[in-house]
């Protein structure tokens, strides 16, 4: 009992002076609060021996926790770089962030950075919180440290392009992408994002070369697929813009983005049956069935069935008759049904009230992207309507052979996707 007094007593005080050393040194009050802890536990034990009386389990478990246990554990979590006033001053930050204080959670670490400028979970945190408030430039600076003190922080390189875009600083976050890229090439977001700034710049070559990349790790995604069409469309390539298209189609039935585009693509090839086929699928999608009706008039008018043609086109302008009611205006094709087309007189009035009602509906949005595509599409459909078939089959033949390849190659990264 004796012995064991002593050698805890010896043990705990060489303990204690080393860590009063140590806040010395490192000039750090933290260590005030473990040297008051090892206080209480050195004074359980002199209690012990002074009074001659024998303390109750728990107490002993606690000397042994406060006096040995406890220091001896932050300097083995020191040796591995987790400094203890740092450990201190982040759990401090979360406590305030928990209750929602914002304010004290950065004084406390920006207090900790003052005393150690390379605590990397101190930036991060702080680049957190001025992204919350919207400090973006403070943020950027903060998740720029966060990376140089971890360069395997592929989140925050991230971070750092998503906030440039955010400032419209797309060199900038497109250099970086790329570059993260090259380091993460199966980082998703980072596709999505880059591509996004490809397709915004027009840069559809870029585009194309970063989905496809990206494809390899993930092939069965919508996005990257129906981006990728969206990139091949935006460069007159219909043969590819098509494969993607209908790897989308079938990644998704419930999107209706893909079925739009690959209608619009079968009216270019002339293909009214595939057309029609895929504008009966879009008229479901409350977005787009106004598109559909107009579209599938146009199919039926082209096959000599004014009948059906006057009620989809008369369907449309129930669905949306501003923006229907305009396309009629400048479509010839629609000059000898136009006595049987219902516009009407109070359209103005009518669009009022169906914007009011549709503002109380939630709908979602076609993306800038999606509409410029999906303009240069019905665009291109025009244009080429005026081609003869031979003109059609040799458009069709100038890409064909890219496209099987493609398609050959998508075909064979599902396959592994599926394996593994």
């Amino acid at each position: 009992m004796i012995v064991e007094q002593l050698i805890f007593t010896v043990i705990a005080l060489a303990i204690f002076v080393y860590m009063f050393f140590r806040m010395i040194q490192k000039n750090d009050t933290t260590y005030v609060v473990v040297l008051v802890l090892e206080a209480i536990g050195i004074a359980l034990n002199f209690v012990e021996v002074f009074f001659q009386i024998k303390l109750n389990i728990l107490f002993v478990i606690l000397k042994y926790i406060l006096s040995i246990i406890l220091p001896i554990a932050i300097l083995i979590l020191e040796k591995k770089n987790i400094v203890l006033s740092e450990m201190l001053n982040i759990q401090k930050a979360k406590l305030y962030l928990f209750f929602g204080d914002n304010k004290k959670a950065k004084q406390a670490l920006i207090n900790l950075l003052q005393k150690n400028p390379k605590s990397y979970q101190a930036h991060k945190m702080l680049a957190e919180i001025y992204e919350q408030e919207g400090g973006l430039r403070k943020a950027i600076d903060e998740y720029v440290q966060a990376v140089d003190l971890n360069k395997k922080d592929y989140d925050s390189y991230y971070k750092v392009a998503e906030l440039l875009t955010n400032l419209d600083k797309k060199d900038e976050a497109a250099e970086m992408l790329h570059s993260l890229l090259q380091k993460k090439p199966e980082m998703y977001k980072a596709t999505e994002l880059l591509g996004e700034i490809f397709l915004e710049k027009e840069m559809y070559k870029e585009a194309v070369s970063i989905y496809q990349d990206a494809l390899r790790y993930n092939p069965v995604s919508y996005e990257l697929n129906y981006n990728l069409g969206i990139a091949y469309t935006m460069l007159n390539d219909f043969q590819n813009a098509k494969i993607c298209y209908e790897k989308a189609a079938q990644i998704n039935t419930l999107l209706y983005n893909a079925k739009y585009s690959l209608a619009e693509i079968a009216l270019i090839y002339k293909d009214l049956e595939e057309a029609e086929r895929r504008f009966l699928e879009i008229i479901e999608d409350e977005e787009l069935s106004a598109d559909g009706y107009y579209e599938l008039a146009k199919i039926y008018l082209i096959k000599g069935d004014k009948d059906t043609a006057i009620q989809y086109i008369n369907t449309a302008i129930d669905v949306n008759g501003k923006k229907i009611a305009e396309k009629v205006k400048r479509e010839p094709i629609f000059i000898p049904i136009m006595a049987k087309i219902s516009i009407p007189f109070n359209l103005e009035e009518q669009v009022e009230e169906d914007d009011i009602e549709q503002e109380k509906k939630p709908k979602k949005k076609l993306k800038k992207k999606e509409i410029k595509a999906k303009e240069h599409l019905e665009e291109m459909s025009e244009i080429t309507k005026h081609l003869s078939y031979n003109d059609i089959k040799l458009l069709k033949k100038n890409t064909s052979g890219r496209g099987q390849k493609l398609e050959e190659q998508k075909d064979q990264d599902i396959q592994k996707e599926i394996q593994d």
